[in-house]
């Protein structure tokens, strides 16, 4: 029985010729946990931009100051609440304030421009003083006098009320009451034995910026040897590029300094009471047993704990007074009442750890305390402590804000983001920058950490996926 059969031609070209030497495997460089974190985060956009605003926010207070150099106590009564400005002017005017009251007796003396209102201006308008006279009302036996920033729809729309000219004698008024470079508008009522009649005039006046010599020379703005060479002439002021508070400081140079407070509690406590929960929770968690189980009930109790209360406490027994920082006792409040919560994470971790199989191992082999927990237990909770410790930064932050706000926290003179809004909430309708600029502070600082808390977070879950190796 024959079972030839033709086989198939063989292409030859498909056999390369064997060179005698192993090719090496194709492998990809592998990544340890740490790496693969990194990968994790620098994927996160949002955490990244975080990373940098924070180090930006950093900055800012640390070397802020010496850029710019500005103290942030020094006072400018000639800018008071004044908004940002970089290139603001004004007119150099004498220390005093040159006005004569016009009266109907020596009113021929005079040479009167009536307007339509039957209201002049004396002298020039500034910020420093506004005089106005007006023409007599035949039986008035006085007039009250009102200023207002918008144009009056009425009597009962006049503004506030400035003062009254009990003599009918008297037909004109200086207003000097914390004037501003804006339009004003100010109304006279004519009083009579009747009382007032639903008449009145009104006159626009736009205030001039204005600096008085001597201030001028004591905020070093005009040299001292010079300043009658200046009387009367246009001069810039020192730039506020957020403007200044409602004692005429400097905002920026205040946001710096305080910048200061709020890192300094923001870092400084959460620091502090993440090692003291670390330490309490990793003693418990290793221990277990009726040591575990009672040092968790001494847990719940310091949880429970009411924190205004204490903060309270607190100040009262250090002996914080009107005008001193409260610095101390609220950093002293935020460690003793916010570590537990802390130590309850790291007791968790440690119990689940002590249950993998190479801690088992490694307690078979002869591994000692000290070597499992540098080895192993420390190692293995070091990312959740710099997820809390991101966490429990913007926490501290909005705590310390919150106590300053309401007056229990950081106090003037001493400046914090917190304090600063209190400062500003006073002058909101009127001023917002005083409140706008620490909030915004405020508010990006504790956006950009948790942000960033949240990028580290899925940066060291290893159930998340990342960037492949």
């Amino acid at each position: 029985m024959s079972y030839d059969r033709e086989l198939p031609a063989i292409d030859k070209t498909e056999f390369l010729p064997y060179s005698g030497r192993k090719q090496d495997p194709i492998q990809r460089p592998s990544a340890n946990y740490w790496q693969q974190a990194f990968r994790k985060l620098k994927a996160n956009f949002p955490a990244l931009i975080s990373l940098f605003i924070i180090i930006g926010l950093l900055l800012f207070t640390l070397i802020g100051d010496k850029i710019w150099r500005v103290d942030p106590y020094a006072q400018d009564l000639t800018q008071i609440s004044s908004p940002p400005s970089f290139n603001k002017k004004a007119l150099v005017i004498p220390d005093k304030i040159h006005y004569q009251p016009v009266y109907l007796s020596n009113l021929e003396d005079y040479t009167v421009k009536t307007s339509s209102t039957g209201m002049s201006i004396i002298g020039t308008p500034t910020t420093q003083f506004i005089a106005f006279k007006w023409q007599p009302v035949a039986g008035a036996k006085g007039y009250q006098i009102f200023r207002h920033e918008y144009l009056p729809h009425g009597i009962d729309d006049l503004g506030v009320p400035l003062g009254t000219n009990d003599s009918g004698d008297h037909v004109s008024y200086l207003d000097a009451l914390r004037l501003e470079p804006i339009d004003y508008f100010y109304s006279v009522i004519p009083i009579f034995e009747e009382g007032q009649l639903n008449q009145y005039s009104t006159i626009k006046i736009t205030a001039a910026n204005a600096i008085a010599l001597g201030d001028a020379v004591g905020l070093g703005i005009i040299p001292k040897h010079q300043k009658m060479h200046y009387l009367g002439k246009v001069i810039n002021l020192p730039a506020h590029p957020l403007g200044t508070d409602y004692l005429g400081r400097d905002m920026l140079a205040r946001l710096i300094e305080g910048g200061k407070t709020s890192l300094f509690i923001g870092l400084v406590a959460p620091l502090i009471f993440v090692f003291l929960g670390l330490l309490y929770g990793g003693i418990s968690g290793f221990l277990g047993g009726k040591a575990d189980e009672i040092m968790m009930r001494f847990v719940d109790f310091i949880i429970a704990l009411p924190f205004l209360l204490f903060m309270i406490l607190f100040k009262v027994a250090f002996g914080i007074g009107p005008g001193e920082s409260g610095i101390f006792p609220m950093l002293v409040a935020l460690i003793l009442l916010s570590w537990p919560s802390v130590a309850r994470l790291i007791r968790g971790q440690v119990l689940q750890l002590k249950e993998m199989p190479y801690i088992e191992s490694s307690k078979l082999m002869g591994a000692g305390v000290f070597h499992l927990t540098l080895k192993h237990m420390l190692p293995n909770v070091t990312g959740l402590l710099l997820v809390t410790f991101t966490f429990a930064i913007p926490s501290a932050i909005f705590t310390e804000a919150f106590l300053s706000f309401i007056g229990m926290g950081v106090v003037p003179p001493t400046p914090s983001w917190g304090s600063l809004c209190n400062d500003g909430i006073q002058t909101l309708l009127t001023h917002p920058h005083e409140l706008i600029f620490p909030a915004l502070f405020i508010s990006i600082t504790v956006l950009a950490f948790n942000l960033l808390g949240d990028g580290l977070r899925d940066a060291f879950d290893v159930k998340t996926k990342g960037e492949r190796p």
